[in-house]
């Protein structure tokens, strides 16, 4: 079965900058968008960014100007550059791969943004 699996997390300062990667293990065809959401202690989780097929981008208010997302279709890889960081956006981030049949998750991994 195919998965996806992240990296790039870790603990950055305030005003710092990670760049998380999403990658599948396996071919998934007919992703028609990919997107990184994040959940933070006690909250729900919530979407971040997404990126369709066609390199169009949607972001949350609370992150746009400072996140970037980007996608490698040939590699079947999505990345998100976080630049000036905040405390608030401290949470686990997790991608996902949107097919016409189902959506594919990752694990998870964790930002911790702090001084």
């Amino acid at each position: 079965q195919v998965q996806l699996v992240e990296s790039g997390g870790g603990l950055v300062q305030p005003g710092g900058s990670l760049r998380l990667s999403c990658s599948a293990s396996g071919s998934i065809s007919g992703v028609v968008a990919m997107a990184w959401y994040r959940q933070a202690p006690g909250k729900q989780r919530e979407l971040v960014a997404t990126i369709s097929r066609d390199g169009s981008t949607n972001y949350a208010a609370s992150v746009k100007g400072r996140f970037t997302i980007s996608r490698d279709n040939a590699k079947n890889t999505v990345y998100l550059q976080m630049n000036s960081l905040k405390p608030e956006d401290t949470a686990g981030y997790y991608c996902n791969f949107r097919t016409w049949a189902i959506d594919y998750w990752g694990k998870g991994t964790l930002v911790t943004v702090s001084s």
